[in-house]
């Protein structure tokens, strides 16, 4: 069977995927679960590690205010070419011996519409050296996962990625239609603008995000940038034409995922249903129908269910050009879950005691969340003291002033209220912006000398990783890429191409897969 690389249309001409496509893409696991070191070890193999952006900023400052082990960071940073910055960052949040015992971490000012010039620059350098350390040495792919509703760090995650090489951009969690030319603008150092989602919005007004790299080049000259290929994450055929379609610049090809992928799920299509358990209920509607999908004529992934041999042979049977995995890649050795949180979860697999959950309502955003429960695991739950410090998932609304205000329905009741919420929307929900940080190990210190406690997210793969281990606790992102190659061999890789946007490529190389 062959697997042809995809083209897209710009204005340009046809501009083609670096050949060959890659087979294995590793899932963009947030906040800090796919970091670098994850990232590094996948792309080494040939296959396309990928880094989370999501919250990457707070991370990076957390991790340099425990005194950065290693000193990997600071080795990236120097390297970031706004010196300045970089200076900057590291005389305010760097502290050589960490924190001291019960120091809470220092935080970073949650995100606006606008910010100032020395908060975007930490969010490059943040993003920066995530993707440079990502890609240190080796010339594998490698790509960075963003959440479209994540909205406000986007311009300055996007392009300090950039500034670091990076070879993908992967969206999802929204309709990232805009951000196509967003990385062409970045890509040109020209200004770069996206429509800021605002509820109460008047038909015919608009707010916007805006990030214009001329603002940071006062002192050093701009470095030549490439666009990298960009691959929205899409659950319903709709979403992939209209982003192929109406996008304001290329898209080279779609991560189809399905409803048992971890994290935020897409919604049911329809009325929302509950089944027996109060977890949403999908249907055949909910299913991407991979043949209208091949007339787009653009390459995919297929992502959900997918952590296994057969289902990397199932997914090239059926025209995909390979897998996006997750939860394998989660509690890898590399991965970001602190080390007790990979064996409690592992060892609750093994005897039957881990479980999951879809949540229709312990995310902020409204979308369906998968929440991993096990007995050792002392998990988020209501209990907790309500407190929005990190802000990543606050929605911009527009109050009877005409001013934007920035609410999340995990704040504090009296507060999302007075921002004008329902109170209805506040029930059930959890602050996933400190509880996924928590599963790193960079959990904050409260002033009543409680810490916040992780909010564990897995796709369903978690429940049958049982044939995986083989009653082993412990392995590394190279046993996983091993395991999901043993069903094919793959032969006749061809040639790199480049994707020189200015020409078009008359000839595009194949890979062909022999399944066995």
């Amino acid at each position: 069977m062959h697997i042809a690389n995809g083209t897209s249309m710009s204005g340009a001409g046809a501009v083609a995927l670096p050949a060959p496509l890659p087979l294995i893409i590793q899932g963009g696991m947030g906040t800090g679960v796919s970091n670098w070191v994850l990232a590094r070890a996948v792309a080494r193999t040939g296959h396309l590690g990928v880094v989370s952006g999501t919250a990457l900023d707070t991370i990076f400052v957390r991790r340099l205010q425990d005194g950065d082990p290693g000193g990997d960071l600071r080795r990236a940073i120097a390297h970031f070419p706004i010196a300045a910055a970089a200076e900057r960052v590291l005389k305010r949040y760097f502290l050589p011996d960490g924190r001291a015992p019960g120091e809470p971490y220092k935080l970073l000012p949650m995100y606006k519409q606008v910010v100032v010039a020395a908060r975007e620059q930490l969010t490059m350098l943040a993003n920066f050296a995530e993707v440079w350390l990502a890609k240190e040495g080796h010339e594998g792919p490698v790509g960075i996962n963003l959440l479209t509703k994540v909205q406000m760090p986007n311009l300055a995650s996007l392009y300090g990625a950039m500034l670091a090489g990076v070879d993908y951009v992967l969206m999802g969690a929204g309709i990232p239609r805009e951000i196509p030319g967003v990385l062409d603008a970045l890509a040109e150092h020209r200004p770069a603008r996206m429509k800021l989602d605002v509820e109460g919005m008047p038909v015919g007004e608009a707010k916007y995000l805006n990030l214009d790299p001329a603002d940071h080049w006062l002192d050093e000259a701009a470095p030549t940038v490439k666009r990298p290929h960009f691959l929205p994450i899409i659950s319903a055929n709709s979403l992939a034409a209209t982003l192929a379609r109406k996008s304001t610049g290329r898209v080279d090809g779609f991560i189809v995922e399905g409803p048992t992928a971890g994290g935020h799920n897409a919604p049911p299509r329809g009325e929302m249903q509950l089944d027996a358990a109060g977890q949403p209920v999908y249907g055949e509607r909910d299913v991407v129908d991979l043949e209208k999908l091949k007339t787009l004529e653009l390459p995919f992934w297929l992502a959900g269910g997918t952590g296994s041999p057969e289902a990397v042979r199932d997914a090239l049977a059926a025209g995909a050009s390979g897998v996006q995995v997750g939860t394998l890649f989660a509690y890898c050795e590399e991965s970001g879950f602190t080390s007790d949180l990979k064996e409690s979860v592992l060892a609750g697999v093994m005897d039957g005691r881990t479980g999951i959950h879809t949540d229709p309502r312990a995310s902020p955003t409204g979308y369906p969340f998968k929440v991993v429960s096990v007995d050792e695991v002392d998990s988020q739950n209501d209990s907790r003291k309500r407190v929005c410090d990190l802000g990543y998932l606050r929605t911009a609304v527009r109050n009877d002033a005409g001013k934007l205000v920035y609410r999340c329905a995990a704040e504090p009741v009296d507060t999302y209220v007075a921002k004008g919420g329902d109170i209805a929307d506040t029930t059930g929900r959890r602050c996933l912006c400190n509880g996924l940080v928590a599963n790193i190990g960079h959990a904050q210190l409260r002033p009543d000398g409680s810490t916040e406690a992780p909010l564990l997210t897995s796709g369903d793969d978690l429940l049958n990783m049982n044939v995986f281990l083989r009653g082993r606790t412990r392995y590394t992102a190279a046993d996983i890429v091993d395991y999901l190659l043993s069903g094919i061999a793959a032969t006749n890789r061809g040639p790199e191409l480049t994707a020189d946007d200015s020409s078009p490529v008359s000839a595009m190389a194949e890979e062909a897969v022999t399944l066995t």
